[in-house]
């Protein structure tokens, strides 16, 4: 099953298909076709939602949805991670709800980054059901009771207030989750590879036709430091022809340290892999541009092995980068460091301990907005600031 989701995801990102193995192009009927019926029954969805048939629940507080429309790595977690750390510190207790998708990776990760701060984190597929739990076990609250003298209370960074009534709710991974009714449409769209093929799924890494961008009240560009200006404009013409009103913001994920695997608390500096050799595992999204960080510092030479997205390792696995690592021993005459990411670690950080001796270190990296002309971090907060207030004028009239 994981060979035959990697081929699928390579069909998905080749541009050429002549290009591809007899394997590869066997496969495409086959695909086409399922993209086909998936094309259809995502209309139907759509259908049944626009005329009334399957109802949107609407929570008593603003949501933001922060989703995209490819599959994995596009930096919705670090995303939802970024709001709700900024909505803390402002003042506001904002509710993530999250589906827990293949073991809860993501989930834990953010309990890991979010621990101290005013943040509640609900994990379960059915969204609307979390939220009512929180809302009884802790009330809720309007946005606008936040503000004094027309801005937002800003509190001490690192105090702790558990007991916060929900002010804003997060939706990660929300914008197919179509029974949820938001206030906020964010839209990330991963840069280095945005639309793949411009095929719906299985056949292209769509989830829905681009024209879906048309609901989305922002569309962040992510690894925009890795992508070249003139791929940048590329995608934002493309964007623009779908909605010309649509405010596109530009995001990194900046390394800061390391730990290593057995000793969460450790801070290793990134410089320790200078002239060093690496082997980067993962199973995520996009690997692409965590192996280029990882080459970006210093080393003598890196390596990677990629898993699909959420894929939990297996015995046969380690075995497998056992071999690597032997190989890139015997080759370099050192032992190699094995790197993985933070969501490679919480999906099972016990798994790993069986590579050893040899060492395993994750990368710990956060969001940042890249300042760009009136688009910059500061910009980015003021017009959430302005969406969620103007949201919280209509709590008033659904809150129950």
């Amino acid at each position: 099953m994981e060979k035959l989701r990697r081929v699928v995801k390579e069909i998905a990102y080749v541009q050429d298909y002549t290009k591809l193995s007899t394997l590869h192009q066997s496969l495409i009927p086959i695909l086409s076709l399922a993209s086909s019926l998936y094309r259809v029954v995502l209309s139907i969805r759509h259908y049944l939602y626009h005329f009334g048939f399957f109802s949107k629940h609407r929570l008593p507080v603003p949501v933001i949805s922060v989703g995209n429309l490819t599959w994995g790595g596009n930096g919705k977690t670090p995303m939802v991670e970024f709001i709700s750390s900024w909505l803390a510190d402002s003042g506001i207790s904002p509710l993530i709800l999250t589906r827990g998708y293949a073991g809860g990776d993501e989930a834990r990760m953010l309990t890991r980054h979010l621990r101290g701060k005013a943040v509640k984190i609900g994990v379960g597929a059915n969204r609307a059901a979390t939220a009512a739990c929180f809302f009884k076990r802790h009330g809720y609250v309007d946005p606008r009771d936040y503000l004094v003298e027309g801005k937002w209370h800003e509190q001490k960074e690192g105090s702790r207030i558990d007991s916060r009534k929900v002010g804003v709710v997060v939706l990660d991974d929300g914008m197919q989750h179509w029974s949820l009714q938001r206030d906020i449409e964010i839209v990330m769209v991963n840069g280095l590879t945005p639309w793949g093929n411009h095929q719906i799924l299985p056949l292209g890494p769509l989830r829905e036709p681009l024209k879906a961008l048309g609901r989305a009240d922002v569309v962040v560009i992510h690894h925009a430091n890795l992508v070249s200006e003139h791929n940048l404009r590329d995608i934002k013409l493309m964007i623009r022809e779908v909605k010309k009103s649509l405010r596109i913001f530009f995001t990194r994920m900046s390394p800061s340290h390391f730990f290593e695997v057995g000793n969460i608390n450790t801070r290793i500096p990134l410089d320790i892999l200078c002239n060093g050799v690496v082997l980067c595992v993962s199973a995520i999204g996009s690997a692409k541009a965590f192996v280029q960080g990882i080459k970006k510092m210093g080393t003598l030479y890196v390596d990677q092995l990629d898993f699909s997205d959420h894929h939990s390792l297996q015995d046969t696995d380690i075995e497998i980068i056992r071999m690597k690592l032997k190989e890139l021993e015997d080759k370099f005459g050192s032992m190699p460091v094995v790197v993985i990411t933070e969501k490679d670690y919480d999906r099972d950080p016990e798994i790993l301990r069986h590579l050893s001796p040899y060492k395993v270190m994750a990368l710990c990296s956060e969001l940042q907005i890249i300042p760009c002309r009136d688009n910059g971090d500061d910009d980015f907060k003021k017009l959430l600031k302005e969406l969620v207030e103007n949201a919280g004028h209509d709590t008033t009239t659904r809150a129950t």
